[in-house]
């Protein structure tokens, strides 16, 4: 059996398992697409925006859906108080009502498929379980190139320069980034990945001019760590040095940044001696992508 037919098998048995298929998901009123708009707009609201992209819904379906919840009383959606295009879907008190009735009967489900195993079977289980999770994430994260004075890139540049100035003791300001220049081509790349449309990563690769390419403002969202995203945008910075005939590449780093550390070392870059007097570098890397073949 081919490695996609066992996935195609798989879900086809677990979908058939948890009941997904029918119209009354859990024993209720309505099928699991509706169920599953509640769960995601829960006790607090969300924005309707938001919930689309996460369930990857195209947006004449997920009205279709929200209407149905509105008809039966279960959700209201409103324009936000911030800004009239953005729509906010909130639980009503039947909505919360059934909410809680959802979780129940899924924690009960949840429970049964477990009890007939035993201590070791269970823990088996839920770790397989984890190490999908967390393949099948990585496996959806998308990695572009973009125009590095593009919204995703301001952002994913701000929350960049916000995470190291509480993490390093000298503090670190906006002003020590990379100019939009420098990050552009023909002297750079700007690399974003997006989990169901969020930015939760990035990184950039520039030429350093005695021709080395060099790695510089690699982040990784804390909720997207632990997936390998770090690994994939450091191959993917490599590849775009390869497609610009780039074989060697340089990073720096400070001494804080430990799971950053650890990352270089183990994708084969080797600590040099400083070859340049960044203030927040405290370990220099280099790597050699002569006979690379990465895809």
């Amino acid at each position: 059996m081919s490695q996609a037919a066992q996935i195609r098998d798989f879900n086809r048995f677990y979908t058939q398992t948890i009941g997904v298929l029918t119209d009354h998901y859990l024993g209720q009123r309505r099928p699991l697409a509706e169920a599953r708009v509640l769960f995601e707009i829960g006790t607090e609201g969300s924005d309707v925006r938001d919930i689309r992209a996460r369930l990857r819904l195209d947006s004449g379906y997920m009205s279709r859906l929200l209407r149905g919840l509105e008809s039966a009383g279960l959700v209201e959606t409103q324009p936000s108080p911030d800004d009239s295009r953005v729509r906010l879907a909130r639980l009503t008190d039947l909505g919360l009502s059934e909410l809680d009735e959802l979780n129940a009967r899924a924690t009960t489900v949840a429970a049964e498929l477990l009890e007939p195993l035993n201590t070791s079977m269970q823990t088996e289980l839920l770790e397989a379980m984890a190490v999908i999770k967390r393949h099948l994430r990585l496996a959806t994260v998308e990695l572009c190139v973009i125009d590095p004075g593009a919204p995703d890139a301001r952002e994913s540049l701000a929350c960049y320069a916000a995470e190291l100035a509480v993490r390093f003791p000298e503090g670190y300001r906006p002003e020590a980034l990379l100019s939009a220049t420098e990050a552009r081509e023909p002297l750079g790349v700007f690399v974003v990945a997006r989990e169901s449309g969020r930015v939760v990563g990035c990184g950039v690769l520039r030429t350093l001019s005695d021709r080395p390419a060099e790695i510089r403002h690699l982040w990784v969202h804390a909720a997207a760590r632990g997936i390998g995203l770090g690994r994939q945008l450091v191959t993917e910075l490599e590849r775009q040095a390869l497609k610009r005939g780039l074989t060697m590449i340089r990073l720096d780093t400070h001494r804080v940044l430990t799971e950053a550390i650890n990352l270089y070392r183990s994708a084969g870059y080797a600590q040099v001696a400083a070859y340049d007097d960044n203030p927040h570098a405290h370990l220099w890397f280099e790597k050699s992508l002569l006979g690379e073949h990465l895809q």
